[in-house]
């Protein structure tokens, strides 16, 4: 995929390490007045003042966290972002610097890894970040993206997940799934291309599960609504390994049980149609999908006014008693035990 879709190609040897960061770097610029010093010294410098910093790293590794059959460099440096930008967002705060560390081997030419930061560049724009620093090695295997982010967030702001307490509700943001059936549509392509080269997918119905399997939207606008609504979380976490994951993250981290509904969990037609399609459940796709970047979080009862006709949030539940136990309540009114099904980057069967 790489070498047919560039049309030049220079081997990174030409260039060397710093010839190949300053050429990677040389469109990003500075935006933040945190930001003191970015790019071009040994370590970057932020002045936050009075704020709590927040930190957060993920690795990407190809084979394992992405494909690049169907993988557009492009797309995936914007999502590496993505992930990281996220689990800020996650924490109630801002963020507002990014460093980005690659692995690559020699298969892959300059112009390749141009695409990846453009991806990487034009992430960094739309939610006003700095990249601020990272590194270049190479890799006998491929490829391994590795961003760091960090953020910001006063003292007061900060949500962390173990603050949830009995009675609060269970919210979510956006729709749950659709990263999921986009990943099984992209790979049930990949097979008959294996099959039929000459084969052309037409994915004009499958546009919106494609574009949160490749370029999902971290939800960068939930802090500053909850704080519009003056909605404060009692604990908060992003839903990248699934909602049945994340819920139980919660749980456990303050100490609480849940009864999730089955029918209040939000679902884009599109994922109930794909669902169908693939002959799955949509209810156990929602819950251990993951990659769906959406933020999932508990609110006091109080708040409930505030919140309940909002289209961007949705209550999906309440949490109970730590002895009551964590259950789904399903459709039927059936009360089962909420299991964790989500991805688990340690499985082997990844």
């Amino acid at each position: 995929m790489i070498e047919d879709s560039l049309n030049s190609r220079t081997n990174l040897s030409e260039l060397g390490e710093f010839g190949l960061i300053d050429l990677l770097t040389k469109n990003l610029d500075i935006k933040l007045s945190s930001t003191v010093k970015g790019i071009g010294d040994d370590a970057a410098v932020m002045d936050f003042q009075d704020k709590q910093i927040l930190v957060t790293t993920d690795l990407l590794v190809e084979g394992v966290h992405f494909d690049l059959a169907y993988t557009p460099l492009k797309h995936l440096g914007y999502k590496a972002v993505m992930v990281n930008l996220s689990d800020v967002y996650a924490m109630n705060g801002v963020a507002t610097q990014i460093t980005v560390s690659i692995a690559v081997s020699n298969r892959f030419p300059v112009e390749a890894l141009e695409e990846l930061y453009a991806g990487i560049e034009t992430a960094s724009k739309i939610y006003n970040v700095d990249v601020v620093g990272g590194d270049t090695t190479s890799s006998t295997k491929g490829l391994l993206i590795s961003i760091t982010a960090l953020g910001m967030a006063s003292k007061e702001d900060v949500v962390y997940r173990s603050g949830a307490k009995p009675n609060d509700l269970l919210v979510v943001s956006g729709d749950l799934g659709a990263a999921y059936m986009g990943l099984q549509i992209l790979e049930r392509e990949k097979a008959v291309f294996k099959v039929n080269p000459n084969s052309q997918p037409d994915l004009d119905a499958y546009t919106y599960l494609i574009e949160r399997q490749l370029k999902p939207e971290a939800r960068k606008d939930i802090p500053p609504l909850l704080k519009k609504l003056e909605v404060k979380p009692t604990s908060m976490i992003d839903i990248s390994d699934g909602l049945s994951s994340e819920v139980i993250h919660l749980c456990k981290n303050s100490g609480v049980g849940v009864n999730l509904y089955e029918d209040k969990i939000p679902l884009d037609p599109t994922v109930i149609a794909a669902c169908e399609e693939f002959e799955v459940d949509s209810t156990t796709i929602a819950l251990s999908g993951g990659e769906d970047y959406e933020l999932l979080f508990t609110v006091s009862q109080e708040d409930f006014p505030k919140i309940k006709a909002n289209p961007h949030l949705s209550i999906i539940g309440h949490m109970t008693e730590a002895g009551e136990g964590m259950h789904l309540i399903t459709r039927g009114n059936t009360k089962i035990p909420l299991i964790a099904k989500g991805w688990n980057a340690m499985d082997k069967e990844n």
